[in-house]
C-alpha cells in the first residue's frame, strides 16, 4: 500500500489503520494531528480509520513559533489581561521561534513572565520522531498555547492550519494571521476578514493580527474577534511603534483587549505600546535575537509593566513654557 505522508511517497504493508501507522512510525498518538485526504481524523476514531492505497496523509505537531491551554492563569492581581474570558496575570505574550535550542526558549520564557507562547503548527518530521518536542520545555500545564497561522497566505490555508492545531491540542484560542507578501509579512486583511468569520463561525476565539487601520481593526471586532493585535512595523523589523496616532485610535474605540503585535525591538517600544494604552505586546525577534536573550526577556517584562503602571498613573500635562517644581513662595532673595 503507497502511502504520501507529509509530502513523502512511502510503502507499508496491509491492512492499516491510523493507530498502528503512527505506532510504525514511532509517534506518539497523544501529541500529533492527523489528517487522511484533508479531513481531520478526530484521535477517537484513529483505531476504526482503515487507511487505503493512495491515501494523502498529514501529521502535524507544535513547533516553536511567532489555546486554550489546561488552564488559564486565574491571576491574583488586580490588574489581570482578559481575553475572550480567561485571565492571565502577564500581559507580555512571547513567541517561541529562533532561539539557539529549546533549552534557551525555556529559560527565556521564564524569564519574560509571559503566561502565553505562540507556537506554529508543522509537520512532523517522520524520519527522527524521537527528536526533542516544545513540549518538553514548556509545560502545556503552565503556559497557554496560542496556536498561530505563521506561513499562511489565503484564508483556507489559516482555517485548515487551526483545525489541525485545535485537533493537536484542543485549543480554541488561537492567534490568526494571513499573510500578503513575503517581503514585508503584511496582513491580507481580505483574506484575515474572510478566516476570522469562518473561524468564529466554527467556535474559536480569534485574535487576529492586522495592519493599523482602525477601520479594519473595527470591522474585525465587529465580526467577533476576541483581541485586536495591530502591527507596530513589520514582523522582525525591530523598528518600534510606527504610526503611535493610528495604535491609539483603536485602543480608543476598542471594546476588546489591543495587543501590539510584531515590530517591537527593544524594552522602550514596549513600554510606548502601554503608555497608550495597549493591553499588551506580543513580541519573539526581539529578544530571540538579542545578544543575551535571557537578560532581554526580563527587560522586556518590566517594560511591560512599568509602561501599564505608567498609563493607569496617567502622565502629566505637556507645556510649552518651563514650569518650576520647587515654590517660590519663602524664596531667599537679594541676602548676603
Amino acid at each position: 500500500m503507497r502511502l504520501t505522508i507529509n509530502g513523502e511517497a512511502k510503502e507499508f504493508p496491509a491492512p492499516l489503520n491510523v493507530d498502528s501507522l503512527l505506532a510504525q512510525l514511532g509517534l506518539d498518538a497523544r501529541r500529533v494531528a492527523f489528517e487522511r485526504n484533508l479531513e481531520i481524523v478526530p484521535r477517537s476514531a484513529y483505531t476504526a480509520t482503515a487507511l487505503t492505497d493512495g491515501d494523502k496523509l498529514e501529521i502535524v505537531h507544535f513547533i516553536g513559533g511567532g489555546g486554550e491551554a489546561s488552564a488559564a492563569i486565574d491571576s491574583d492581581e488586580g490588574d489581570p489581561l482578559v481575553v475572550a474570558g480567561r485571565r492571565f496575570a502577564s500581559r507580555l505574550i512571547v513567541g517561541t521561534g529562533k532561539y539557539k535550542d529549546f533549552e534557551q526558549t525555556r529559560a527565556a520564557v521564564e524569564a519574560s513572565g509571559a503566561d502565553v507562547v505562540t507556537v506554529a503548527v508543522r509537520r512532523v518530521n517522520i524520519a527522527e520522531p524521537g527528536q526533542p518536542m516544545l513540549a518538553d520545555y514548556l509545560d502545556q500545564r503552565r503556559y497557554t498555547y496560542l496556536p498561530n497561522t505563521a506561513g499562511c497566505y489565503t484564508a483556507d490555508e489559516a482555517v485548515r492550519t487551526l483545525r489541525l492545531a485545535r485537533e493537536a491540542g484542543g485549543w480554541s484560542l488561537v492567534k490568526l494571521e494571513v499573510l500578503g507578501d513575503k517581503k514585508t509579512l503584511y496582513p491580507d486583511m481580505i483574506e484575515t476578514l474572510k478566516a476570522a468569520e469562518a473561524l468564529i463561525k466554527d467556535g474559536f476565539d480569534v485574535m487576529v493580527y492586522c495592519t493599523d487601520d482602525p477601520l479594519f481593526a473595527r470591522k474585525l471586532e465587529d465580526v467577533g474577534c476576541a483581541a485586536i493585535m495591530p502591527l507596530a512595523a513589520p514582523i522582525g523589523s525591530g523598528l518600534g511603534i510606527q504610526n503611535p496616532i493610528n495604535i491609539a485610535l483603536i485602543v480608543e474605540q476598542s471594546n476588546v483587549p489591543v495587543i501590539v503585535d510584531a515590530g517591537v525591538g527593544t524594552a522602550s517600544d514596549a513600554a510606548v505600546a502601554m503608555e497608550l494604552g495597549c493591553d499588551g505586546v506580543l513580541m519573539n525577534t526581539a529578544i530571540a535575537e538579542a545578544r543575551d536573550p535571557i537578560r532581554m526577556a526580563m527587560a522586556m517584562r518590566l517594560a511591560v509593566e512599568s509602561g501599564r503602571h505608567a498609563y493607569l498613573a496617567g502622565r502629566m500635562k505637556k507645556r510649552s513654557y518651563a514650569d518650576p517644581s520647587s515654590p517660590l513662595a519663602g524664596l531667599i532673595l537679594g541676602q548676603p
